[in-house]
């Protein structure tokens, strides 16, 4: 009997609360470790689909390490290939790449100090900031990539890099950014919702450093739009 179809993010959560989660805290119970799916993949942006089963789909997520302790990737890589069982919700837990050079299956669950793992995707670490030519030299899908998906677990959240869910604020907010600086010259003077006014005496320094409450992104635009002069 085939298993039923789930949205890989749905299913990721399931697999990391019930599975990963409780193996890592046997393994390493003082262990502070953030989980989450984000990165390539359509299923990160829910687009999938059962097509999308085919190749590259099945149980998978990250488990992201603080900096001190991402030497420890390789020994909890191989404890959860020791532990994970073959099967989650009738879905195979080891699988092969098929983008891959070694088609050998192997389990998805990804392991990597978080820092390294921005740097790598992004090309930067927004926990630190993301300045203008950060955000210019970064491909839209790879920005996607990085705030869609979801967040099951933040331990590194409160520490002094931050976790996961922090770096997808930080791209967010800059993504914010480079939008009020582009819409400058049309709403000069004009209240901003996230705060302050859209003033090209502000400047592309100070659009960068202020702080953007949490609002929904699609009621922030319609304001906007409803207040800019059109033309």
């Amino acid at each position: 009997m085939a298993a039923e179809f789930r949205p890989a993010v749905d299913l990721a959560a399931s697999y990391y609360r019930e599975m990963v989660g409780p193996r890592l805290t046997q393994h390493a119970p003082c262990l502070r470790h953030s989980a989450a799916l984000i990165g390539p993949g359509s299923e990160v942006l829910g687009f999938d689909s059962p097509r999308s089963t085919d190749h590259n789909w099945g149980p998978r997520c990250q488990v992201f390490l603080s900096a001190q302790d991402a030497d420890l990737a390789g020994q909890i890589t191989a404890m959860l290939a020791d532990r994970l069982p073959a099967t989650f919700a009738g879905w195979p837990t080891r699988f092969a790449d098929v983008t891959a050079a070694d088609p050998a299956p192997r389990h998805w669950v990804e392991v990597a100090g978080l820092g390294a793992w921005l740097s790598g995707r992004l090309g930067f670490d927004p926990r630190a900031g993301v300045g203008l030519d950060d955000w210019l030299a970064t491909p839209t899908q790879v920005l996607a990539e990085m705030t869609g998906g979801a967040v099951f677990s933040d331990g590194l959240d409160g520490g002094p890099e931050g976790g996961p869910e922090a770096a997808r604020m930080a791209v967010w907010a800059a993504g914010w950014a480079a939008g009020s600086r582009r819409r400058g010259r049309r709403c000069a003077g004009i209240p901003m919702t996230y705060g302050g006014t859209c003033s090209p005496a502000s400047g592309p320094g100070s659009a960068r450093r202020r702080r953007f409450p949490a609002v929904a992104p699609r009621r922030v635009m319609n304001s906007v739009r409803r207040s800019s002069p059109r033309g």
